[in-house]
């Protein structure tokens, strides 16, 4: 996994293929929100891909430490099918950081 490490926060970006992104949505802003919270996440924000609206792009505000806490919590193979995610997300692998 590779995280963007921006001081004092990291992004973790997240890409899936969900099988209904309405009921994805619904999913991910209470039943999803209140495990991200409880492991630590600091906010989320979720893209549409332009060119398939059932691929989702996920770009959490979270550490490695506690992102990996969080995909070992038992809930979380429930909550992905709930999610309606087809194939587990694979992480986007940064090019490179700029300051500006």
């Amino acid at each position: 996994m590779e995280i963007l490490d921006a001081g004092e926060w990291a992004v973790i970006v997240t890409i899936a293929r969900v099988a209904d992104p309405g009921r994805f949505l619904e999913v991910f802003e209470t039943v999803g929100a209140r495990k991200r919270r409880e492991h630590g996440c600091r906010g989320a924000r979720v893209y549409f891909d332009p060119d398939d609206g059932h691929r989702v792009w996920s770009v959490f505000d979270w550490d490695a430490e506690d992102y990996d806490n969080f995909l070992a919590d038992p809930d979380i193979p429930a909550i992905a099918r709930e999610l309606g995610i087809q194939a587990p997300p694979v992480h986007a692998v940064a090019a490179t950081e700029f300051d500006a």
